[in-house]
């Protein structure tokens, strides 16, 4: 636990905070719209006996009591997924359409990629990347498990993703939650931190900051992408988005989000960022009994 003394200057209330990573994660799922409807869904999961608490700010999101959610005949029918409540934040946030071009850099092993689907009705382009095989095969099971079809998947590195396959379109929107330092997963893998380093943080923010920059170019002017990490690091954070807002052209937006939340920080260990950091939006453990994350909304302006 001692990488996340480091947090403290930034989070408000700190021994909630480090309270809050101690304890486990409640387990949760997403309903699948391509397949069902909330309501179904609940009725099926109550059908096989398993209470479930629905989270307030997201109805297509649901609290199981037990430590397997995929235990059950409505996860093996592809009615529910597996996925931590701030986990379905950034594809909301990103708000794909219907009949849109969207680019998932780092989609594997599939979460966010039929999220992203199921909010377009499975309808228009979702482009899933990984540079990871072994990975991939997890997103393309989950696909066919979910009876999405609107998603096609590319393996290479993000930062050298190449638009020639799918006609050298620009796309609408990106979604970039990116490999990290994962320090607010501790919830759920409390051994994350057991080999942190700092110099591990600075390294995976330059791969972070190559990423972030091919989508901010792969997306039409006036395209939406949205940037997230599930890490408290503002290295991996707001450092990355003060990199891209210097180098493209680009600026972070406002937005709400329906739980609690802090702003982004604008000075980090003697370095001071982008005033424009502060849109982004910080989610702590103790706020809403969730995971840690944090997640930012910018517009490609040429």
């Amino acid at each position: 636990m001692d990488a996340l003394s480091r947090y403290e200057p930034i989070v408000d209330d700190f021994e909630a905070f480090r309270s809050a990573c101690r304890r486990p994660l409640p387990p949760v799922v997403r309903v699948n719209t391509i397949k069902t409807t909330t309501e179904r869904a609940r009725q099926g999961l109550q059908e096989a006996g398993i209470e479930l608490d629905p989270v307030e700010w997201h109805p297509g999101l649901l609290r199981l009591p037990e430590d397997q959610p995929g235990a059950n005949w409505p996860y093996s029918h592809g009615w529910i997924h597996g996925q931590e409540e701030v986990s379905a934040v950034p594809a909301t946030v990103l708000d794909p359409q219907p009949g849109e071009r969207v680019w998932d850099a780092t989609a594997a092993p599939g979460s966010k990629t039929t999220q992203l689907a199921a909010l377009m009705d499975d309808r228009g382009l979702v482009v899933a990347t990984d540079n990871n095989m072994g990975r991939l095969s997890a997103l393309r099971s989950n696909t066919e498990r979910l009876g999405v079809t609107n998603v096609a998947v590319t393996n290479e590195d993000a930062r050298n993703h190449s638009l020639k396959p799918f006609g050298g379109e620009l796309y609408d929107r990106a979604l970039v939650d990116v490999p990290c330092s994962c320090e607010g997963t501790i919830r759920k893998n409390p051994d994350t931190l057991e080999e942190w380093s700092l110099g591990h943080v600075e390294g995976i923010a330059g791969v972070q900051k190559g990423i972030l920059t091919r989508a901010i170019q792969a997306t039409r002017e006036g395209g939406t992408v949205v940037y997230s990490t599930c890490t408290f690091a503002p290295e991996e954070n707001e450092g990355v988005l003060d990199h891209v807002l210097e180098a493209e052209d680009c600026r972070l937006l406002n937005f709400e989000l329906p739980l609690a939340y802090r702003d982004g920080v604008t000075e980090w260990d003697g370095e001071t960022f982008d005033p424009q950091v502060e849109r982004a939006k910080r989610i702590y453990p103790h706020h809403n009994d969730t995971g840690g994350f944090f997640v930012a909304k910018l517009e490609v302006t040429g």
